[in-house]
């Protein structure tokens, strides 16, 4: 089974990597806001997971600029998504706004959340 999963997981990958999506592309000033939004995301992750790929992927066609933190290979990471949001369930994006700190844990609520930033500048 973990060579099944091993093997599928590069499978996703390389495909992540060959039909990787355009960014939008807008002003400098509009770019620049954005990338200061997104300063306070951190997205938690597992490389291969096909769900954190399709959040990796919507942040890409955006153009936003996401800290990523593998909580798979990192210790420190998967501690802090499970003491801090409570479960190690990836994608989860910790989102941080006036010093409130909420996470997001469903593909499709991130996607649609990452979507809706744009309106905010």
């Amino acid at each position: 089974m973990k060579l099944i999963r091993w093997l599928l997981g590069r499978l996703i990958l390389f495909f992540d990597f060959v039909f990787t999506p355009r960014s939008k592309k807008r002003s400098a000033q509009s770019q620049q806001q954005l990338d200061t939004i997104t300063q306070n995301l951190k997205l938690y992750q597992f490389k291969a997971c096909p769900f954190c790929v399709k959040v990796r992927r919507a942040a890409k066609r955006e153009g936003l600029k996401l800290e990523t933190r593998d909580a798979k290979s990192n210790a420190a990471y998967r501690q802090e998504l499970l003491e801090q949001g409570g479960k190690v369930k990836v994608p989860c994006l910790r989102i941080e706004e006036q010093g409130q700190v909420t996470w997001l844990y469903e593909s499709s609520d991130i996607v649609n959340y990452l979507q809706g930033l744009e309106s905010s500048v």
